[in-house]
C-alpha cells in the first residue's frame, strides 16, 4: 500500500512538472535542486536533533546507573562502547562506504568511478552518525551532512531519471546543501564545491545555480528548524593592525607544515587499523568496542579531548586556557581525532580540524602577543585565524576556509587576517608537496577496492579447480 501512495505522488509530481518543463529545460533541474536543498536542510536538522536528543539519552543512562559506588566513567564505558560498536556494525554490514566522512566517495561517484547506493547508505550513515558521534568519539557532523545531501541529490536523480550531466550537478547540489545546513553557511557550502570537487564538477551556468539554490534552500530550512543564531558564539573583533599581518602569515606557514603531517597521520592511521581488522567485520566491530569503551571514559572524565571539539572553540577563544594547557589539549585532541577519523567510523574531520586550529591558533597568538605585544592586543583574533588555516593546508581549498570562519563566527571585519592565513598555509604545504586530504582518501579507496577485486577474482578461479587426489 506504501509502495502504491508513493508511485502515485511521484509520477503525479513528474506530470505535473513535465507540464510547465520540458525535460531539456533547465528550469526543471533548478526546481529539482530547490527541492534538494530543503530535503538536505530537513535530513541535517534532523541529524543534529538526533545527536543531541541521542547525547542527552547517554548521559541520563549515566546518571541513573552511577552512584557513590559506581562512578559515571565506568557506566559511561559499557554504553558508549556498546553505541560505537553498532554504528561500526550496521557500517561494516550493510554499507561501508559510509565510513568516514563520505566526501571522498562523493567526488568518486561525480568522477563516475564510485556507486552511490542511497537506499543503503541515507538510513546507515544516519542511524550509524548518530551512534559514532553520540558516544563521545571526535567527529564532525559535517561529514555525514554532506554524504547525506548527495545521496538525496542522487536519489531525486534516480526517481525523475535526469540525464548523467544533471544527475552530476544535482550530486553536487545535495552536498552543498549538507555542509551549508551543517555550519549554518550557505556561501561555504556554495564554495566548496566549486573549490574542493573543481576537478570533478561539470561548470556550466544552470549546474551552478544548482548549487547555489540548494544551499540557500538548505540553510532556509535549517534556520527555520533550529535559529538564525552562528554555530559558534565568539568576540567579535574588529581589523587587526596592518603591521601585525606578518604574523598571521607566519601563523600560515606554520599550519602549512602541520597540515602535511595531519594528512600523513591520517592515511598512516588508516593503515594501522586495516592491519589489525583486515577488513573481517568481527575485528572491526571489536575496534569500535575498544574506542567507544575509550571515549566514553573520556568524555566524563576529560571532555574537552572527545566529542567534535565544536564546543570547545569559544573556551578557548575566550582565553580560559593558559599557554601549557592549550599546547597539551592540541596534542591530545590531535591523537583522538586520528584514532576517531582514521577507524573508519561514520564521522567528519571538519569540526575537529577547526577546533584543532583554534588552539594552535591561540598558543601562536598568546606566544606573539608576549614577543610584541605593540602589534597584538588580543590573542584571540589567532585562534580566529586558526580555524580556518589547518582546514586550508589539509582540506587545500582556503577559500572555503575563509568563508567556513567567517560565516560560523559572524567575524566578518576578520577577513584579512584569515586570508593572509589560508594562503600562506596553502602556499607552503603546495610547495612542500602536500596533497589535498580527499584526493589522497579517495585514491586509497580505490586501490583497497581494486585489491579486493582482484583478490576475489584468484579465488573464484582457485575455487574452480578441482583438488587433485596425490595417489593418482
Amino acid at each position: 500500500m506504501k509502495n502504491t501512495v508513493s508511485s502515485f505522488f511521484i509520477n503525479n509530481f513528474r506530470r505535473f512538472v513535465d507540464r510547465f518543463f520540458t525535460r531539456k529545460s533547465s528550469a526543471l533541474l533548478i526546481w529539482l535542486s530547490v527541492f534538494i536543498g530543503v530535503l538536505a536542510g530537513a535530513m541535517s536538522a534532523l541529524f543534529d536533533h538526533g545527536i543531541i536528543w541521542i547525547s542527552e539519552l547517554r548521559l541520563y543512562l549515566i546518571a541513573t546507573y552511577s552512584d557513590s559506588a559506581v562512578p559515571m566513567w565506568a557506566v559511561a564505558i559499557p554504553i558508549s562502547s556498546l553505541m560505537a560498536g553498532l554504528a561500526f556494525y550496521i557500517t561494516h554490514r550493510f554499507a561501508p562506504e559510509a565510513g568516514g566522512s563520505g566526501i571522498p566517495e562523493i567526488e568518486g561517484a561525480m568522477e563516475g568511478m564510485r556507486p552511490v547506493r542511497w537506499k543503503r547508505v541515507i538510513p546507515v550513515k544516519f542511524f550509524g552518525g548518530l551512534l559514532a558521534l553520540g558516544s563521545g568519539m571526535a567527529l564532525g557532523r559535517e561529514g555525514p551532512s554532506v554524504q547525506l545531501g548527495a545521496n538525496l541529490g542522487r536519489m531525486i536523480s534516480d526517481i525523475f531519471k535526469v540525464n548523467k550531466v544533471d544527475a552530476q550537478a544535482l550530486l553536487a547540489a545535495g552536498a552543498a546543501g549538507g555542509l551549508a545546513a551543517a555550519f549554518n553557511a550557505p556561501l561555504a557550502g556554495i564554495m566548496f564545491v566549486i573549490e574542493e570537487m573543481r576537478s570533478q564538477f561539470n561548470y556550466s551556468l544552470t549546474s551552478t545555480k544548482s548549487v547555489f539554490m540548494s544551499a540557500v534552500m538548505a540553510t532556509i530550512v535549517m534556520r527555520l528548524i533550529t535559529d538564525q543564531d552562528a554555530v559558534v558564539t565568539v568576540t567579535q573583533y574588529s581589523h587587526p593592525d596592518l603591521m601585525s599581518l606578518w604574523l598571521y602569515l607566519l601563523l600560515g606557514f606554520c599550519f602549512g607544515v602541520i597540515g602535511i603531517l595531519f594528512n600523513r597521520m591520517i592515511l598512516a592511521t588508516q593503515d594501522m587499523y586495516l592491519l589489525i581488522h583486515k577488513n573481517q567485520r568481527w575485528r572491526f566491530v571489536s575496534i569500535g568496542l575498544f574506542l567507544g569503551a575509550i571515549f566514553g571514559a573520556l568524555s566524563i572524565v576529560q571532555p574537552d579531548i572527545a566529542f567534535s571539539g565544536i564546543e570547545l572553540i569559544p573556551e578557548v577563544e575566550g582565553g580560559h586556557y593558559l599557554m601549557g594547557g592549550l599546547l597539551m589539549l592540541f596534542m591530545f585532541r590531535t591523537i583522538t581525532t586520528l584514532l576517531s577519523f582514521g577507524s573508519g567510523a561514520p564521522g567528519g574531520v571538519f569540526a575537529p580540524t577547526l577546533a584543532l586550529g583554534t588552539l594552535f591558533g591561540m598558543l601562536f597568538g598568546l606566544a606573539a602577543q608576549q614577543l610584541f605585544p605593540h602589534l597584538v592586543t588580543d590573542a584571540g583574533t589567532f585562534a580566529i585565524a586558526g580555524m580556518g588555516g589547518l582546514f586550508a593546508a589539509t582540506v587545500r581549498a582556503p577559500i572555503t576556509g575563509i568563508l567556513l570562519v567567517i560565516e560560523m563566527t559572524s567575524n566578518y571585519e576578520m577577513i584579512l587576517p584569515l586570508i593572509v592565513t589560508c594562503l600562506g598555509a596553502t602556499m607552503v604545504a603546495q610547495s612542500l608537496g602536500g596533497r589535498p586530504i580527499y584526493t589522497q582518501l579517495l585514491e586509497r579507496t580505490m586501490k583497497l577496492s581494486m585489491r579486493r577485486k582482484r583478490q576475489e577474482t584468484t579465488r573464484k578461479a582457485m575455487s574452480r579447480v578441482a583438488p587433485t587426489d596425490p595417489k593418482e
